[in-house]
């Protein structure tokens, strides 16, 4: 077998990395700024479940490969499974050399009237996990260790361009693909982490985005990349295919929704009301989402299928991501109602249906994260909170911030497909896609 210079770079990348940990001497010791609190701050019962939601968030990505690989044809299943599986190995490295630097490192941005607003964090701040000790910091993890919180973070990292691949399935090269995320993961996904979830980001300290656990950050990023990597590759040629493994998808549901307990109870970072309001919310508007999808395809005169169920389950996790903590149960019955009913027309939408995303990244995760943000800005709870607690100044900062977001995933993750493409092709071969990705990219093949 022919070894192109693609895989001899990516192979010297990795050495580099690790003789770089080898020789890295990282300053363990926090220097005194002012930044972190003394060990004595910590609060074990906080150090507990943040662990067990940590290991709870990890679960998800081995989840969604469950989840997309079972919908997608027999030819190509290994090969979808691993698109999501390698994000644990590429961006949990990338997140300890250079991620957590850019997404929550001292803030790069801008100053007006004499306040400054972070675009993203130093690099410099905490490169191989440099004064990420054990000390906890006061203004983003004031009760657990600051690696405790930089190593929960990065779980919500490793599964967003995980998330991208169900768009593109059945049709992109491996290697371009591993490309593409660091790239999305680098120029997207952490300026945008910094800008909601750093105090100093520009869309938490101007705008007053509220997204407890990742509706903006990781869903609507996601499903702004799949919308455009679905443009780039263009359509399959073969774009109608049976699900391989309705039972896969049902356990990828199943892990995907006890997994998201630690994604939205865990971003509470503590074990405390706020945890426990977000296990309901998420519970909840899951259930609520998952009966809604199924009633509505039956009166339009589909099947009710455990397809349709699950795809209903995982909208309403969605669209209570951002607003989990924020809102109540009962007003988590009407985020699932609502999110099911927008999400399932916009899938069967018949302009959208034009775009071959293969397993509607953009209509469950794009428009969910779409419509978490909206409910959010309309019902979260506080004096001026949202727009029925009279902040009606938030709830127009929320749609400013969402064009915004919209606009920046979209557009740049489109430039980032297109650099990705100049320097490795992103899409297989005719013939290669005719064999399946399974056979074509990784040699192997599924015997059921």
């Amino acid at each position: 077998m022919k070894i192109g210079l693609k895989w001899i770079v990516s192979f010297s990348v990795i050495t580099l990395v690790a003789f770089g940990g080898l020789f890295w001497s990282p300053a363990v010791d926090v220097p005194n700024t002012g930044e972190f609190l003394s060990e004595d701050k910590i609060v074990g019962a906080d150090v507990a479940w943040i662990l067990a939601a940590a290991g709870l968030v990890l679960l998800m990505t081995p989840g969604l490969s469950f989840f997309y690989g079972g919908m997608v044809g027999k030819k190509n299943v290994i090969s979808t499974m691993l698109q999501s599986f390698i994000a644990l190995g590429v961006i949990s490295i990338l997140w300890v050399v250079v991620g957590f630097s850019l997404s929550f490192g001292d803030s790069l941005g801008f100053e007006i009237n004499g306040v400054h607003y972070g675009i993203i964090g130093n690099p410099l701040s905490y490169p191989f996990f440099s004064h990420v000790g054990a000390l906890p910091h006061k203004m983003m993890a004031s009760t657990i260790p600051f690696v405790l919180f930089a190593l929960f973070q990065m779980k919500f990292a490793v599964i967003t361009p995980a998330l991208i691949t169900g768009s593109f399935a059945e049709r992109v090269r491996f290697i371009s693909y591993l490309l593409f995320m660091v790239l999305f993961s680098i120029f997207i996904y952490t300026p945008l982490c910094h800008m909601v979830w750093h105090p100093d980001g520009l869309l938490n300290k101007y705008f007053g985005v509220k997204d407890f656990a990742g509706g903006t950050v990781v869903h609507m990023s996601a499903g702004f990349a799949a919308l455009a990597g679905a443009l780039v590759l263009g359509n399959r040629k073969n774009p109608h295919h049976e699900p391989s493994n309705i039972p896969y998808v049902l356990l990828g549901t199943g892990m995907l929704w006890f997994g998201w307990f630690g994604f939205n109870a865990g971003s509470a970072l503590s074990a405390n009301a706020s945890a426990a309001t977000a296990f309901g919310t998420t519970t909840i508007a899951s259930a609520s989402a998952m009966m809604t999808w199924i009633f509505f395809d039956r009166i339009n005169g589909r099947s009710v299928s455990a397809l349709g169920a699950c795809i209903g389950a995982v909208v309403g996790l969605v669209a209570i991501t951002p607003g989990c903590g924020f809102v109540s149960i009962p007003e988590s019955l009407f985020i699932g109602f609502a999110a099911a009913i927008v999400s399932n027309v916009m899938m069967n939408w018949k302009a959208l249906k034009k775009i071959d995303d293969t397993l509607d990244v953009f209509a469950c995760h794009g428009v969910g994260g779409i419509m978490g943000m909206i409910l959010t800005a309309i019902l979260a709870h506080g004096e001026n909170a949202s727009l029925l607690h009279g902040g009606i100044e938030v709830f127009a900062h929320h749609m400013a911030a969402l064009v915004l977001v919209s606009a920046f995933t979209f557009f740049g993750s489109l430039l980032l497909y297109k650099i990705t493409d100049s320097m490795i092709t992103l899409r297989v071969s005719e013939e290669a896609e005719n064999k399946g990705l399974d056979i074509s990219q990784h040699e192997e093949s599924l015997k059921w």
